[in-house]
């Protein structure tokens, strides 16, 4: 892992997955996503495209039980590649808003990579599943995010009818959030934060 490039590369194994991440935060938004599940392939691709993340996602898991081990442990690794490639946090922005719609739906996401992990998700869907990923697995995934990424994170769609939309929305307003909050900003020396450590 080289800092200087915010470069991380993560390998997760368990009984249930097996899965390797490359994380470079200072990409185009190109990936390379497999995990199995192709809507949650899609939202990670467009995650990536709109946080302006390099990234590289190969998970094999056991899907045909169900989806669940597989989104939340994705989630668990890609946390730890953005906790790792950011390092001391040393310079960045620290906080991120963003406002995403998509036609009848808005969502607001915040984030703040406080190093004091939590997660609020207000979202309703009014479907079961999109394609072959059961809409609960959003939220467990973002949980895992925040978790292992070490963040503050609050996602919350304000309206919208459609649940494709709406998973949609979320995936972009976090990705853009994220983008925000790990930029570097030339104005801030160290970390952003009164205790010198975050």
């Amino acid at each position: 892992m080289l800092n200087k490039k915010r470069l991380a590369e993560v390998s997760r194994k368990t009984k249930e997955t097996d899965i390797s991440v490359k994380l470079d935060l200072d990409g185009k938004g190109d990936s390379q996503i497999s995990t199995g599940i192709r809507f949650f392939d899609h939202m990670l691709t467009l995650f990536a495209r709109h946080g302006l993340f390099d990234l590289e996602i190969q998970c094999v898991g056991d899907i045909e039980v169900d989806g669940h081990h597989t989104v939340e442990d994705v989630g668990i690794a890609l946390g730890d590649a953005f906790d790792q490639a950011l390092g001391t946090k040393e310079g960045i922005s620290r906080y991120g808003m963003a406002y995403v719609p998509m036609d009848e739906t808005l969502c607001r996401t915040v984030v703040d990579f406080s190093g004091r992990p939590f997660l609020v998700c207000k979202v309703q869907f009014s479907a079961g599943k999109v394609g072959e990923m059961s809409t609960e697995l959003v939220e467990e995934f973002f949980r895992a995010l925040a978790m292992h990424s070490r963040v503050n994170l609050h996602i919350e769609v304000l309206y919208g009818r459609n649940s494709h939309h709406k998973v949609e929305a979320i995936f972009k307003s976090a990705a853009k959030a994220i983008c925000v909050a790990v930029t570097k900003n030339p104005r801030v020396e160290g970390v952003l934060s009164t205790k010198g450590v975050l």
